[in-house]
């Protein structure tokens, strides 16, 4: 967030945009240039990357409050995904089964790059005999305070598999509310960022990754980066 802009050149925006696919949006401006959207809504879909690969997206907010998008991005998983896989699957073991491990991330970022919200996902599954043997996500969140007892907080927050044992396949989702109240915005009426995060892992060791994110208010240049390793 930017001090030198106002919050209130606000305008009525509904916004959509599905990573490699058509980008849609529709807006009502006031402003024919306005700083801040209302009401905005992203989503990205990730196929599940080879073991030992990332993928990833990212989506700003434009000028004129429509989503820029960048393209996907294909590298090397981070050592944190390693950690991470560690720590998700020690909580589900078979000694004759296949383990596989996955890490999400849903992160929206303030227009100087830092990071206001994020979800996300480690989740783990063994298979064998053409069955998930067991297999489930946990979810985390994290949000930047303000050294004055301020900044972003987490309002709610949940997390569910639909299956866990003898499973064709799992489906996971999580979901988190936040909250701001500070130097931007002291009444804390003004932002509310909810992030959304659906992974669905399969009996044949392969997975996919999708992410919402709503925002209450929104100003240009923020951008919203997703993947999943």
């Amino acid at each position: 967030m930017n001090s030198r802009l106002s919050i209130a050149a606000v305008s009525a925006v509904s916004l959509v945009a599905l990573l490699g696919g058509t980008t849609v949006a529709t807006a009502r401006e006031s402003d024919p240039a306005p700083k801040s959207c209302d009401g905005v809504r992203l989503t990205g879909e990730l196929p599940a990357p080879a073991p030992g690969q990332a993928v990833s997206g990212q989506i700003t907010i434009g000028a004129d409050c429509r989503p820029e998008r960048v393209s996907v991005q294909h590298g090397p998983a981070s050592a944190r995904s390693a950690r991470t896989a560690t720590a998700a699957g020690s909580a589900t073991t078979a000694a004759t089964a296949v383990g596989h491990q996955l890490r999400g991330w849903n992160e929206m970022y303030d227009c100087c790059n830092i990071r206001m919200t994020g979800l996300y996902s480690a989740s783990s599954w063994d298979t064998a005999n053409g069955r998930i043997t067991t297999g489930g996500s946990t979810a985390t969140q994290e949000w930047n305070r303000e050294p004055w007892d301020a900044g972003w907080s987490l309002t709610s927050q949940n997390a569910k598999d639909d299956c866990v044992t003898d499973c064709a396949e799992v489906n996971s989702e999580a979901h988190a509310d936040f909250a701001y109240q500070g130097v931007f915005d002291p009444t804390g009426d003004w932002y509310d960022n909810t992030h959304h995060s659906y992974v669905q892992l399969k009996a044949d060791g392969t997975a996919s990754c999708r992410f919402d994110v709503e925002l209450r208010h929104t100003f240009v240049g923020w951008n919203w980066r997703y993947g999943c390793e």
